[in-house]
């Protein structure tokens, strides 16, 4: 008997309860954020029990909530932190690290970029200098965001309702003097930091560190990354070293934002120094 050659089908493999989980998923659009059980089987061709079950499934990973009737469904967080970490991952990444790694060569600092997810700071892309002094932080390192100058920027857009939910306790943790005690004090700062195209701040989270912070703007000018440039608290006075960090930082920022094809909101004066610069 002539040996045949058995080829395996995709379908095989198949899981079909993650292939209709996913399938719910995809039907949520931009035009139409809420969907009800009933709907959503007639679409799939599901029994409406299969997609109860499903959607409670969903639900208790995160990935679907409900609406404000309490009846229909809608995306939720988890599949804004999984497409948050696919931007962090991929775009971010891959686009960002040159980037920085031409900024750590003009200014001969140490150049990071860090995302927020829920209360930390991520870091997710660095580009070292040789220096005398060095800190703790890593690839993957998360920080408080609170107590941070890259986070006050990655909080900058939260209402202070929504900075209220995301900090419920009375008193916020006390990383260093400078951590603000309060929800009330960590949102005044944030509207202060509205005023300047970055945050600056020696000794801020470490005593021996200084830290520039500049947004990395998205889609409609939303804030989706911090640029961070880290150098010695003893170099804080300098006023030349300082401004030159700031435009430095703030172009690279901008070409960033450029290189992820959406529109960057930063001031006209460094605007006009990005087309200088080409």
């Amino acid at each position: 008997m002539d040996n045949v050659l058995k080829i395996e089908t995709p379908d095989k493999y198949t899981v079909p309860g993650l292939d209709r989980g996913l399938r719910i998923l995809r039907e949520f659009t931009r035009h139409e954020q809420v969907l009800s059980a009933p709907e959503l089987a007639r679409r799939l061709g599901i029994p409406r029990s299969t997609v109860f079950r499903l959607l409670a499934t969903l639900e208790g990973l995160g990935f679907i909530e409900r609406d404000a009737g309490g009846r229909d469904y809608c995306l939720g967080l988890g599949v804004l932190r999984l497409g948050f970490e696919c931007l962090a991952s991929k775009e971010l990444t891959e686009l960002g690290k040159p980037i920085l790694e031409k900024l750590r060569d003009q200014v001969n600092y140490t150049c990071n970029l860090v995302v927020r997810d829920g209360r930390s700071v991520v870091y997710v892309v660095r580009s070292v200098a040789s220096s005398p002094y060095s800190n703790t932080v890593q690839l993957g390192t998360r920080l408080p965001a609170h107590a941070t100058l890259l986070g006050r920027v990655l909080l900058s857009e939260l209402s202070y309702t929504q900075l209220q939910e995301l900090y419920p306790e009375e008193r916020l943790q006390a990383v260093t003097d400078k951590t603000p005690d309060t929800v009330a004090e960590l949102y005044r700062r944030i509207q202060a930091d509205k005023n300047s195209q970055c945050v600056f701040e020696p000794a801020y989270f470490e005593p021996s560190i200084a830290t520039l912070a500049v947004p990395v703007r998205g889609e409609r000018g939303a804030v989706v990354s911090a640029l961070g440039v880290t150098l010695p608290s003893s170099h804080a006075d300098d006023a030349a070293i300082v401004a030159r960090l700031t435009r430095a930082a703030c172009a690279a920022a901008g070409e960033l934002s450029q290189l992820l094809d959406h529109i960057v909101a930063m001031p006209n004066s460094e605007i006009s120094r990005l087309h200088e610069r080409k």
